[in-house]
């Protein structure tokens, strides 16, 4: 049974995404009473990964690796540990959750088997992002991950602002997707692997390294961007504008949480030194506080979580950059705290949106005398996200505490930090969570009805758990959270999460939180007045200047595109061989070997003289020629012509090869050209003999470069290997073909795709029919 579930990590990878294939074909059955069947894909891989558990919390790391490319050192290695196993449980047990919740929430909607799709490939990304022991794999999945999310925050695409907002989701997250790609690649030349396991042993020679300072930069670029850490927060705000199941499930448990994993993950590999440490610990407590003051402005409920989001990812890079065996059990811990209790707060919310209408938390109020459940669910997350007794989240704030207590000279300030975004967070909590369900309820809201079971269901449970876990916290102490901590190199003491530690500083130091937060709560009311006051401060907020900066590179991309480009290709084409010319000529004079031998030339044969005119003339005839139809027939002459010469100097392989590609062409520009018009004029003489010089020229320039060529010595290492290994490698004769596509088989499936895309885009650009409001 156990060598069965190793054997399926792979498959459970990818069912997110057979999954979305599978809707495809069978979505539109899945629109109505059995879109709730859609939940039972995340279930399944929820309860596959909670079967790892027990051999998990006995120390068991599960590895398993597929080959992909193995000449190049990337393979499909995927690895279960505590920390993999706290995000797949996350991932699949939330998603199975949100699957459900979004069968009642988008009940009808006619893109319904299009959403899941999304969700589907997003979960499967997802896992493989935090699955992965390869650092390429890694990075595929990650950047799917920001593939998909682009749709589905983008998903009301009808909508300006859900387009905008996908866009610059996947503007800020892709760009960390670049530098995630130039990182694991320098990380793996230096380490000499690609796998995170075997970077282990080398941390030293990464940590001596001279690329250490770039690849930590790259590193810290991708986790940033993704975890929304100041100052690249700004897209999760907008992304807001996404249905409440993707705010809930990218902003709580998955993509808002790659990057923390990111840095978790290689904290025992880049960690432990100055930059890595105090990089993390300025950038996280800079992001928890500013997002955390954001919360006091804000009157919607999505912005609200928002920015408690930003301010809680920010409170966990904190947390991994303090880096001690504190700091990173409390991150552990709080990273299950706040997805529990942050998903609820967004369910909770969407079922608000959907019932009322609004998310203006200052129309909201005694919504609980009509949803009681969802009000329930409320109070109880908001509960746990403000630490109080005897929740989840009591905790995790009195872990928080005790790592910022415990370390060092830096101990006061950091845990003043602390405390302030704490009593800042309850606020927001309580905004969220308490404040649309008490007091009286407006009459606009009376008819307001309880939604399906399937909504307000998914927060109460995960409420519900919110308490539960806090009680009886062993039943994730030694399955989750104490692997967790070994996986990231701290093998310590056993650890003990207790709800009661008795009376000392960092129970105070709670109660001051609750406190205070509590006092907030009551005495600032949120207003419009006060989002107005701090929307005056968004001239030099980061987004306002990104977005300037965006402006200004559109504008300079539009004057020197209409500086440089008039439409005409010829005109391009011109550019870019004078500019071959140039710098290739000035290369060539500074460095030319070649020197002429004609003692070394071989004698002229008629045929070959006869050969090199026909060629000439055909050349002339095409240049000068007013008919298409000659100009294709001369230049097959001329291509043929380049086949014999090809005969006459034994290579009867580029002959043939020649012989079919000047064919076939000849056969397409005769059926493309049949279509055209006649001949127009678009150039006096004096253009024709610019570009007749600069062809010249080019061509002058190929023919030294050939000569070049020929000049450097003959003995090859590569020549004599592809020479014996054609037929012993790749069964092959031919080795021009061999070496095309086997050799460089990858090289050539890139042309073969750049190709495809190219025709394709012609193939629509022949069935494009616009209206005369299109042209306009």
């Amino acid at each position: 049974m156990l060598l069965t579930l190793y054997k399926l990590m792979l498959i459970a990878i990818l069912t997110g995404f057979l999954f979305s294939i599978f809707l495809v074909f069978a979505g539109k059955y899945l629109k109505g009473r059995l879109a709730i069947l859609s939940a039972l894909v995340p279930l399944g891989l929820f309860v596959y990964f909670l079967n790892f558990s027990k051999r998990i919390a006995n120390g068991e790391v599960i590895s398993q690796t597929f080959e992909w490319v193995p000449s190049l050192g990337v393979n499909l290695g995927f690895t279960l540990d505590g920390v993999s196993l706290i995000f797949a449980l996350m991932i699949t047990g939330i998603g199975f959750l949100v699957f459900a919740y979004t069968a009642a929430y988008l009940k009808g909607h006619e893109f319904l088997d299009r959403f899941y799709g999304y969700l589907g490939i997003f979960m499967a990304a997802m896992l493989g992002v935090v699955l992965s022991d390869n650092i390429i794999s890694l990075f595929v999945f990650w950047e799917l991950t920001s593939i998909s999310s682009f749709f589905l925050i983008g998903f009301n695409n009808k909508e300006e602002a859900s387009r905008k907002s996908a866009i610059l989701a996947l503007a800020i997250t892709g760009t960390g997707g670049l530098l995630l790609l130039a990182g694991v690649l320098i990380l793996g030349n230096v380490a000499g692997t690609y796998s995170i396991a075997e970077m282990l042993s080398s941390k030293e020679v990464i940590a001596d390294s001279a690329h250490y300072i770039l690849i930590v930069l790259l590193i810290f670029g991708a986790a940033f961007t993704k975890s929304a850490q100041f100052p690249f927060h700004f897209w999760l705000p907008g992304a807001m504008k996404a249905p409440t199941p993707v705010s809930t499930y990218l902003h709580s448990a998955t993509m808002v949480k790659a990057g923390v994993y990111l840095l978790m993950r290689f904290t025992p590999v880049l960690g432990s030194t100055e930059l890595w440490n105090s990089t993390l610990i300025i950038v996280g407590a800079t992001t928890m506080v500013y997002a955390a003051i954001h919360t006091i402005f804000r009157t919607d409920l999505k912005g609200i979580l928002a920015y408690s989001t930003i301010s809680a990812l920010g409170v966990l890079v904190f947390l991994i950059g303090l880096g001690t065996q504190d700091a990173l059990l409390a991150a552990c811990v709080f990273i299950l705290v706040h997805a529990l209790y942050k998903a609820t707060l967004f369910l909770v919310t969407g079922i608000i949106d959907h019932e009322t209408g609004t998310r203006d938390i200052t129309k909201l109020a005694g919504l609980r005398k009509v949803l009681l459940p969802v009000a329930i669910a409320g109070i109880l997350a908001a509960i746990s996200n403000a630490g109080i007794p005897p929740s989840f989240g009591f905790l995790g704030k009195d872990l928080i505490y005790e790592a910022t207590l415990h370390f060092g000279n830096s101990a006061v300030l950091l845990t003043i930090l602390a405390i302030v975004t704490n009593i800042l967070l309850l606020y927001a909590g309580f905004l969220a969570g308490i404040k649309p369900f008490t007091g009286k309820l407006p009459t606009t809201f009376e008819k307001v009805h309880l939604p399906s079971f399937l909504m307000w269901l998914p927060p109460l449970i995960l409420a519900t758990l919110g308490i539960l876990i806090g009680l009886f916290p062993s039943i994730i102490q030694g399955s989750l959270i104490q692997p967790a901590v070994t996986a990231l190199g701290e093998s310590g003491s056993e650890i003990q999460l207790k709800l009661w530690h008795g009376f000392n500083l960092i129970l105070a130091l709670s109660a001051t939180t609750i406190g205070v937060g509590a006092l907030l709560y009551f005495i600032m009311k949120p207003s419009q007045k006060l989002e107005n006051g701090i929307a005056k401060l968004e001239f030099i907020a980061p987004q306002t200047l990104v977005e300037k900066f965006g402006f200004g590179f559109g504008k300079f991309s539009r004057f020197t595109t209409g500086l440089i480009q008039n439409g005409y290709l010829r005109y391009y084409v011109s550019v870019i061989i004078l500019f071959l010319v140039i710098l290739t000529g000035y290369t060539l004079i500074q460095n030319t070997k070649y020197v002429f031998d004609y003692d070394s030339f071989s004698v002229l044969t008629v045929y070959e003289v006869l050969t090199v005119l026909v060629m000439i003339v055909g050349i002339l005839f095409t240049v000068f020629t007013k008919s298409r139809l000659a100009a294709v027939a001369a230049m097959g002459v001329v291509g043929l012509a380049i086949s014999l010469i090809f005969v006459y100097y034994s290579a009867p392989d580029l002959a043939m090869t020649q012989f079919s590609i000047d064919t076939l062409t000849v056969i397409l520009f005769v059926l493309v050209l049949y279509k055209l018009p006649k001949y127009l004029n678009f150039s006096d003489y004096k253009v024709r003999i610019k570009d007749g010089v600069l062809s010249l020229v080019f061509g002058a320039l190929i023919t030294v470069l050939a000569l070049e060529v020929l000049s450097e010595p003959q003995g090859s290492q590569l020549t004599d290997y592809y020479a014996e290994n054609a037929y012993v490698l790749a069964k092959g004769k031919n080795v021009v073909n061999v070496i095309l596509v086997d050799f460089r088989g990858i090289d050539t499936f890139m042309e073969i795709a750049v190709l495809t895309i190219a025709a394709i885009g012609v193939f629509s650009l022949l069935k494009l029919r616009l209206t005369s409001k299109n042209r306009r």
